[in-house]
């Protein structure tokens, strides 16, 4: 490739259908006698630290990016892949003959990730190629959704509200990334090798084969009566559609308008956790209320292991935790109950289970499973008091009440296969609270 090319760097956004950085690269291509080339880079810092070479993520990316370039094959255009650390992937890139005026990307929230991009935006400031990092991922970001006083918000309702009052048609039309395609970088010029395979990068394939980006008006028209109820399909699953861009939140936020409040209300959640990691960067490893940190956690290994595992005798929170295992999902109502199990009936440190979730969830996203986990500890913002412990009996009873998925992924229960509790809820709730109160005090 020779010329100036603008590099639409592909993260968290893998479409083609509204998007804002690729319609803002086509655009300045356009300007500038330019053509976009997408990117995407299969990031080996992270590949390197995934415990398991069969990784559903890393599959269902590599299926996601198959059609993303069957796609832009129809149109003559191609994807290019790399892989590699990014900021030597794009010294490579800089150092090849076509000359790289500009990098366009979707905002990214995360810590590791604003650095990483801070890392890449001097590398290309030194060689003359503009950066430039546009909203896609959320409706509302940063200091979009502030108090009155200009500080963040910290509790959700008010900031759900503030959030529906700003709302309006701008904020949720598409991106016409399709009028400008014609800028696009021929196939030919998208670098050999195309899509690498996962053997490629030493993966295994796990045998998925992914639903599409889609919800139907009448799930979402039962969803609030539904979707706490595990034992029937009642919520979305699009959860790794969100995380990877798969489909638009501003589609779906349009679909919700119409057909969900419930929905649309935990569309907002997710802004509020994005806008919660943005301004409190420490809360990844470190307690939203500092008080926490003072915690005297039991951290059991062999109990962080039956939980793991499925096996301790609270058949609601092991049905979670194998149906975790086995599919990469789990149902949201069942989250609560195991990561509040984890945290006061066992007093493992909230840090353990966020990164076993961090490997395991299809649809992990570092502020949704932060802000989450924090929730469930009684640590983070708008968290639940310390001293609200969930029984798990009680929300079996409640959430499954026929045993339909304790039944499907606890087969044994109820037969002397299936272990007793591996502590009395009365004591464990009682221990629980002396635990906190002492830290609380300190």
């Amino acid at each position: 490739m020779s010329g100036p090319v603008v590099l639409c760097w592909l993260r968290r956004d893998l479409r083609l259908h509204d998007h804002a950085a690729l319609y803002h690269a086509l655009r300045h291509a356009r300007q500038h006698g330019a053509r976009v080339q997408p990117l995407f880079i299969f990031d080996t810092d992270i590949l390197q630290a995934l415990p398991s070479r069969c990784d559903r993520r890393v599959d269902f990316i590599q299926q996601a990016l198959c059609h993303l370039d069957g796609q832009l094959a129809a149109q003559g255009a191609g994807l290019r892949v790399c892989i590699g650390a990014p900021l030597a992937v794009f010294g490579q890139l800089l150092a090849e003959p076509a000359q790289v005026i500009a990098v366009f990307t979707s905002h990214d929230y995360e810590p590791a990730a604003l650095a990483r991009d801070l890392s890449v935006q001097r590398l290309l400031a030194g060689q003359g190629a503009a950066w430039h990092s546009v909203k896609d991922q959320v409706i509302f970001e940063k200091n979009e959704v502030l108090k009155d006083d200009g500080t963040p918000y910290t509790v959700f309702t008010p900031y759900s509200k503030k959030w529906r009052s700003r709302l309006s048609d701008f904020y949720l039309q598409s991106y016409p990334s399709e009028k400008y395609t014609a800028h696009l970088a021929a196939r030919a010029e998208a670098g050999e090798g195309g899509i690498p395979t996962l053997a490629d990068m030493g993966f295994q394939a796990t045998g998925i084969r992914f639903a599409p980006p889609a919800v139907s008006p009448g799930l979402l028209r039962r969803y609030a009566e539904q979707r706490d109820i595990p034992g029937i399909e009642g919520t979305s699953r699009l959860g790794i559609h969100l995380r990877f861009g798969t489909g638009s939140v501003r589609a779906l936020a349009r679909q919700a308008q119409t057909l969900s409040d419930a929905f649309l209300n935990e569309l907002i959640w997710r802004d509020f956790f994005q806008m919660l990691l943005w301004h409190y960067p420490h809360s990844v490893d470190q307690s939203f209320k500092p008080d926490y940190d003072a915690m005297a956690w039991r951290n059991v290994p062999e109990e962080f292991d039956r939980w793991k595992s499925g096996t301790t005798g609270y058949p609601l929170v092991d049905a979670g935790m194998r149906e975790l295992h086995a599919t990469g999902f789990m149902h949201n109502r069942v989250r609560m109950s195991t990561a509040s199990f984890l945290c006061k009936h066992l007093l493992i440190d909230w840090r353990w289970g966020e990164r076993y979730f961090a490997e395991q969830l299809l649809d992990y996203d570092q502020a949704a499973n932060v802000g989450n986990w924090q929730w469930a500890a009684g640590s983070g913002a708008d968290a639940a008091p310390y001293f609200r412990i969930f029984n798990p009996h009680l929300q079996a009873q409640k959430f499954d009440p026929e045993q339909r998925y304790i039944r499907q992924w606890v087969p044994e229960f109820g037969t002397p296969a299936y272990p007793p509790p591996m502590v009395e809820h009365a004591l464990a709730r009682q221990r629980c609270l002396a635990v906190y109160q002492q830290a609380l005090k300190s």
